[in-house]
């Protein structure tokens, strides 16, 4: 399609989009009366009008019925989560046994590298990216401590070229074929938080295992933005936030998926909990943990149902839409936003680099030359909430499901004006 920097030709494209109804289904901010155009989708989704009601729900089943909830409210407590494990299982990729909901995302992978870092003395080393999340360095840092490691020794980073702001897979796959029978953990972000890029999961993930050592994923940026095949891709573990994306609140619990051929593994390390045991003989009080057969084994406390419904609700959106019409929304709103930016650098004179590579999902992550922060308090405080990162980036995430393309057009005419003002 040929694309056009006009409010008609925008309006079309939304008339023509099968999600645009979605939008009502959120809340957004205000700024001065009028909805913001909301590019933070990656950090925070916005909140599905429906989850009040799935919260309220538990509100009045406590209320009503007290502990007796656990067992007899409409929605049981006690078995809460297993709700989810169906409707996530399509989004990343899994059997329903393969997945649960549990604590937090650094939590999580904090537990996971219990059962699946356990180095050697000739097998420790952790592969991972050059400048990962700042919560993924200081988890791999603070394991490979636990175990009288040495930091600089041990975490391998697969860095960038010289000039480029994004990782070649070639340069990965060599990296753990140098290290080889040293690797014992390839531990990496999905889709990286600052340029936005999509690694290639199942490349990397059967790389690793050639060398023999164990493969997981950190997919906080991942999980309901692009398509995840966890199970067929042969990943060992994963987890991922739910409030990026999946839109189920501030901080809220996390999903996690281990693989199939690691469950009712006895022998696998594991820190474990009264709700990783058997449901049959969980109240039975027994001395001696007996593992679900499930991803549920590694769940450690009574999940907190208030926590889990507005994400509940969530995916009960996901389940109405599916990932495959999300991603082909997403593909081309991305690509209007590239054509829309392209278009306003040349109206301005100006010069914009989008670091963010052709292997993307919802994120552009747009490098402002000869601009600095000034611009991002102007887009702010015209309506645009976008994410700011040092030295000059504005993060941009149109997510597919409430964002639309008159936004991209409206975006693009405030950027114009903001760059107007702050060069007079």
């Amino acid at each position: 399609m040929q694309f056009q920097n006009t409010l008609t030709f925008a309006q079309q494209l939304d008339a023509e989009d099968i999600l645009r109804k979605y939008r009502k289904e959120f809340y957004f901010p205000q700024i001065e009366g009028r909805q913001v155009i909301y590019f933070t989708g990656n950090s925070l989704g916005l909140q599905p009008k429906l989850a009040q009601s799935y919260v309220d729900e538990i509100m009045g089943d406590w209320r009503m019925l007290g502990v007796e909830g656990h067992f007899h409210a409409d929605k049981p407590w006690w078995d809460y989560h297993e709700r989810l494990a169906g409707p996530l299982a399509k989004i990343v990729g899994a059997e329903p046994e393969e997945v649960s909901v549990m604590n937090t995302l650094s939590v999580n992978l904090h537990l996971l590298m219990v059962s699946f870092y356990n180095p050697t003395k000739t097998r420790f080393k952790i592969l991972c990216e050059e400048k990962a999340f700042p919560s993924d360095q200081y988890l791999l840092n603070s394991q490979v401590r636990f175990h009288g490691l040495d930091p600089e020794e041990t975490i391998v980073e697969v860095k960038k070229r010289e000039g480029e702001h994004f990782w070649r897979t070639e340069d990965v796959r060599a990296k753990i074929e140098e290290l080889g029978d040293e690797l014992a953990l390839v531990l990496i972000g999905g889709v990286n938080y600052y340029n936005g890029q999509v690694f290639d999961m199942e490349g990397i993930t059967k790389a690793g295992k050639a060398v023999g050592a164990r493969v997981g994923w950190d997919l906080a940026h991942a999980a309901g933005n692009i398509t995840l095949k966890l199970h067929d891709w042969d990943v060992d573990f994963a987890a991922w936030c739910s409030y990026k994306y999946m839109n189920s609140g501030p901080g809220n619990a996390s999903g996690v998926f281990i693989h199939k051929k690691h469950l009712g593994n006895t022998d696998i390390q594991r820190f474990e909990g009264w709700w990783g045991t058997k449901k049959e003989t969980r109240f039975l009080m027994k001395p001696v943990f007996e593992p679900m057969e499930t991803a549920d084994a590694w769940q450690i406390s009574n999940p907190p149902v208030l926590a889990l419904a507005p994400y509940l609700a969530s995916l009960q959106l996901f389940e109405e839409v599916g990932m495959d019409a999300l991603i082909a929304k997403r593909k081309r709103i991305v690509a209007y936003l590239e054509f829309i930016l392209n278009e306003i650098a040349q109206a301005v004179e100006g010069s914009f680099e989008i670091i963010t590579p052709k292997d993307r999902g919802c994120q552009l992550s747009v490098l402002l030359h000869g601009q600095g922060r000034p611009l991002f308090d102007y887009l702010m405080k015209h309506g645009v909430i976008a994410d700011w990162r040092e030295p000059n980036v504005i993060r941009l995430a149109p997510a597919p499901f409430y964002c639309s393309y008159e936004d991209m057009y409206r975006f693009g005419q405030i950027l114009k004006d903001g760059i107007l003002t702050q060069n007079d």
